[in-house]
């Protein structure tokens, strides 16, 4: 048998289900009011209504089968919309209170609702219902925040291209992954200062780690070789495959006059051949009779 307390309490859900189901609408529409109110036009009505409508007939389900205990498997349902509602708020730039705030307002529309001793303490109850799901919530944006972060540093990492010396004067830059505006800039102030500080006279941007070059990347790399050659250094790009290169003629791409090579081997090998006739011209060696 039932203590008496667990049938106070199942009545008492009852009444709160009843509550609930009876004015549906009007909770549900007041509920989207107080949303939107406080998310200050950041995201659609339309949007909110779908969400919250969604979540106020999972919430009824889950009190149906569940009753008040929101750790149980009948309020996994709940919980699963309320991550996904957290990872959206999150990817918006929505702060986790204002997050939360979604489902504390519930509180607030029920509140003028509720008369009566029964009544009170079922709304306490479910007070207490939603202030567990709201920190639910937080708990949910939090790690979503933290995947985000972790993703960003991630990238962050793959910013820091490494600049190698290949050979005396010689500076080599291996691209891997998506070149885009603000790894281009990453790359280049470190390319510009390896070329100072090495006193280097040939750079190679070796692009055989880059999966695909459309015309952005094409201009990246442009930008690249001019701010090299600013610096007075000569710029080869190599790792230049076939399906590259066919993209490349495809998009009417022009390098102009810039040096590209099928490998880094090549680019290195045309680098020494450039220093090495330079030096010779330096010296009065080798130039035309």
């Amino acid at each position: 048998m039932r203590s008496r307390g667990a049938l106070m309490a199942h009545d008492e859900t009852d009444r709160l289900l009843s509550l609930l189901s009876d004015s549906k609408d009007d909770f549900v529409a007041q509920w989207v009011r107080t949303v939107t109110s406080t998310l200050a036009g950041r995201v659609t009505p339309a949007e909110i209504q779908q969400d919250l409508g969604e979540l106020y007939e999972a919430l009824m389900r889950a009190l149906r089968e569940g009753g008040l205990a929101t750790r149980n498997e009948a309020y996994g349902e709940v919980r699963s919309m309320l991550t996904e509602l957290s990872r959206t708020r999150a990817r918006q730039g929505f702060s986790p209170t204002e997050t939360a705030i979604g489902v504390f307002a519930l509180k607030e529309v029920l509140e003028p609702a509720l008369s009566g001793t029964a009544e009170v303490t079922a709304y306490l109850q479910f007070a207490r219902v939603l202030d567990d799901l709201g920190l639910y919530t937080v708990e949910a944006h939090a790690k979503t925040r933290e995947e985000i972060i972790s993703a960003q540093a991630e990238q962050l990492l793959e910013l820091s291209t490494p600049v190698v010396k290949l050979w005396n004067g010689v500076v080599g830059v291996p691209l891997v992954g998506t070149l885009d505006s603000a790894r281009t800039q990453v790359v280049m102030e470190k390319l510009l200062q390896s070329l100072l500080d090495q006193n280097a006279t040939h750079a190679i941007v070796d692009i055989t780690g880059v999966p695909s070059v459309d015309t952005q990347v094409a201009q990246h790399l442009l930008k690249t070789v001019v701010a090299a050659r600013m610096m007075g250094a000569e710029c080869t790009i190599s790792g230049i495959r076939p399906q590259i290169a066919q993209t490349i003629v495809a998009l009417g791409i022009e390098f102009g006059d810039i040096t590209t090579k099928a490998t880094l081997a090549d680019a290195l090998r045309h680098a020494l051949q450039q220093i090495e006739q330079n030096n010779a011209a330096e010296a009065g060696i080798g130039g035309p009779a």
